[in-house]
């Protein structure tokens, strides 16, 4: 638990804040105490947010649809104003730890205490099920772990069975690794009923039973593929307990035995009293002794975290400015009153990183203006100069290089930052070879620059013992691919979206401009990413219309069969889902061949210089959605684009390398991580360099858009950060941020 900031209120509707329990894009959760002392956690949500009125009204479906739910093995709701300018929602309060992180304390649980676990989630599932909901995001973060039992929470996507659902963003519900395939397949918010929670608890019960997901981890696209099509791994679960994970697991929802039967083929827990308290779903499942169906280890964690939680002093009232004008937020007030003078004389970047507020330096230096010398922190570039992402590579290292100029050029700077560049010629193993060796210096802090999923790997699973720091903006990592990650402990960042969301600008222009009828191309060859892509197509077809999928064999080159087909349907646009820019380019020239001349749009891997060569004339006009951006196209990032060039010698009319930018912006985003860290920990501060990307104050805002390692996983940071481009003249042109350049284009 953080403390409370001076921007939080010190109450809210009678609810004394005690700390933060954590925060992110939609808000911040604060643990709270009623005016009769009972310990709450209490969501609020930002302002910004509630203004939106489809997001309110999905918080008003959380809060009415939580009041609904009752039950021993759930939170039950204290309290809600979804109508309030910041609505908020208060919940019971449990101190014990998440399935997930009991699991990765503590390894795979007995069979005893997921039989209490299995049959009290199943008792909460039933009761819900009887009530007409549906939970649809039952997974381990969403178990809290009491003394007494387990608790079902987190019921922001539970829906009443059958319903349909508000928005397009809705199209898959749930987690990925533990969705059912009816909710993976997104074909109508009708089919995900209580079944969908039966195999979302087998999943449960297998990665309690075993300590590994039974679909296991990487890229979204391959973990939903393996969902629908391929076998779970239930390998380590005992043979007591196979044959109903089995069950659970069924890939047809009629399959699966219900809540209820889950329940009841657990069984009562050894030693536990059976009764009934009055609440059928509860039925024979009354909680034994405190602490007796948990492993050793696990009652002391809770027992420390209650005491903790209990001993807690109220806290000191937070300062609002009486002379606020009514209806000015505070968090703009401080904001305003914190950087209005600041933003006329440079902006908020150079503020943040061109002085030392404490005025005692950091490191081994005394800070800038003194004349004493000044710490020197080494930055790793660990990147391809010399292989096939070489193009990439440079832009990197040139936007790296020129970002460090900057920085140490300002004299009131609070120490120095000092590249070393290492060319990995996109090889993992070289790439591990140089994380090594850049280990060797005592200064460093952070590496930046792997251009692929294997270096990006192989360089953070090399330094991830000594908790350094690698940025990418670049590479994609699937998540579970490096080891040593967690929600509150990571030392490897993606400030970059997705590939997964890599169709949205495209598939936003065909429905700003009412093209209702999609022809998919959908490539084999990139294997479980296009087939992903094109169910979501598919089930959030664009302007509303109608989607076909037309399939290439990744052992074929041969596009005309696929074209062909997808032309017979009259398309008004038609999207290629795929990985590689030869590939993309065969298809433009089926399509242009056929006499097709209609919109046609990818995703960034197909955009490459190979796309433009092969496809020649038929690449004219083709749209892609990509993570990066084009710093012409950004006022804020003029002045950066005009130093670029002048720096290294380019023409006004060449472009700016691409991934440069967002290099520009990495570089001064560790510098302000490590000016946090650097103060917390001054003998080793490139060991808290990666605690300081996650605090909550951690968000940066730079040239080319605002970064936030903690809301990188959510859907609203991801798409921020998506650009429309278009091939124009022979060349990709940048036409902004997607959701706007989609209406003006």
């Amino acid at each position: 638990m953080q403390p409370l900031k001076k921007a939080d209120p010190s109450a809210i509707a009678g609810y004394r804040l005690l700390g933060r329990l954590g925060a992110g894009g939609m808000g911040v959760v604060y643990l709270a105490r009623s005016a009769g002392g009972a310990l709450a956690a209490l969501k609020l949500i930002r302002a910004e947010h509630a203004a939106d009125p489809a997001f309110r009204a999905r918080f008003r479906r959380e809060a009415a649809t939580a009041e609904r739910i009752t039950g021993r093995w759930v939170v039950r709701v204290l309290g809600a104003d979804p109508e309030a300018r910041e609505p908020w929602l208060a919940t019971e309060y449990v101190p014990g730890p998440s399935l997930a992180e009991a699991v990765g304390l503590h390894g795979a649980l007995p069979e005893p205490t997921v039989r209490a676990l299995g049959a009290r989630l199943a008792a909460a599932l039933d009761g819900m099920h009887g009530a007409g909901l549906v939970h649809r995001d039952v997974k381990p973060g969403n178990v809290l772990l009491a003394l007494d039992g387990p608790r079902l929470i987190d019921f922001g996507i539970a829906r009443v069975s059958g319903a349909t659902a508000l928005t397009a963003t809705d199209a898959m519900i749930g987690t990925p690794g533990f969705l059912a395939p009816e909710q993976a397949r997104v074909t109508g918010a009708g089919e995900v009923g209580p079944a969908a929670d039966v195999f979302s608890l087998g999943c449960v019960l297998a990665y309690a039973l075993t300590g590994r997901r039974p679909f296991g981890t990487g890229a979204v696209a391959a973990v939903v593929f393996r969902t629908v099509h391929e076998e779970p791994d239930l390998d380590d679960v005992p043979d007591t307990l196979l044959p109903l994970v089995t069950a659970c697991l069924a890939k047809d929802a009629a399959d699966r035995p219900t809540a209820a039967e889950v329940r009841d083929a657990l069984g009562p827990y050894e030693g536990s009293n059976e009764g009934n308290e009055g609440n059928d779903s509860n039925e024979g499942y009354e909680s034994p002794a405190a602490g007796d169906w948990l492993p050793p280890g696990l009652p002391a964690l809770i027992a420390q975290r209650s005491s903790r939680v209990l001993d807690l002093p109220v806290a000191d009232p937070t300062v609002l400015n009486p002379e606020a004008p009514q209806g000015t937020s505070r968090r703009r007030l401080l904001v305003l009153g914190a950087t209005g003078a600041v933003a006329a004389t440079g902006g908020l970047t150079a503020w943040l990183l061109g002085r030392d507020p404490t005025g005692s330096g950091t490191g081994s230096g005394t800070g800038g203006g003194t004349g004493a010398p000044r710490a020197a922190y080494t930055v790793g570039v660990l990147t391809d100069l010399s292989g096939p992402g070489a193009a990439d590579g440079r832009g990197q290292e040139r936007g790296l290089r020129l970002a460090a100029e900057t920085f140490n050029a300002r004299p009131d700077r609070p120490f120095d930052l000092v590249l070393k560049v290492t060319d990995d010629g996109g090889d993992p193993r070289r790439a591990a070879a140089g994380a090594r060796a850049l280990l060797r210096d005592p200064a460093l802090v952070a590496v930046l620059g792997p251009t692929t999923t294997a270096t990006a790997i192989a360089a953070a699973d090399a330094l991830v013992d000594a908790k350094v720091s690698v940025l990418s903006v670049v590479a994609s990592v699937p998540e579970g691919e490096i080891r040593g990650q967690a929600p509150d402990m990571r030392t490897y960042f993606e400030p970059r979206p997705y590939p997964d969301v890599m169709i949205v600008p495209f598939g936003r222009w065909l429905s700003d401009h009412g093209r209702g009828r999609t022809a998919v191309i959908e490539d084999r060859a990139a294997g479980a990413y296009s087939w992903l892509a094109a169910r979501s197509i598919t089930n959030s077809p664009p302007a509303g219309g109608t989607v076909t999928v037309h399939r290439v064999a990744a052992d074929s080159e041969d596009f005309g069969p696929a074209v062909r087909a997808a032309l017979a349907t009259s398309p008004t646009g038609v999207m290629h889902v795929g990985t590689s820019p030869r590939r993309a380019a065969l298809c433009a020239k089926a399509l242009r061949q056929q006499g097709y001349r209609g919109p046609c749009g990818s995703v960034e891997p197909a955009l490459g210089p190979e796309f433009l060569a092969v496809a020649g004339p038929a690449a004219e006009g083709w749209y892609f959605g990509t993570g990066y951006t084009d710093p012409d196209t950004v006022p804020a990032a003029k002045e950066f684009a005009a130093a670029y060039r002048r720096r290294w010698r380019l023409a006004a009319t060449d472009p700016v390398d691409r991934f440069a930018v967002e290099s520009y912006d990495a570089l001064f985003w560790t510098g302000q991580a490590l000016r946090s860290a650097a103060k917390w920990n001054a003998e080793r501060p490139g060991a808290a360099v990666w605690s300081a990307f996650l605090k909550d104050d951690a968000v940066y805002r730079g040239v080319a858009r605002s970064y936030d390692a903690r809301a990188n996983n959510t859907s609203e940071a991801q798409l921020q950060g998506l650009f429309l481009w278009r091939i124009s003249s022979g060349r990709p042109r940048c036409l902004g941020p997607y959701a706007e350049a989609a209406k003006r284009d």
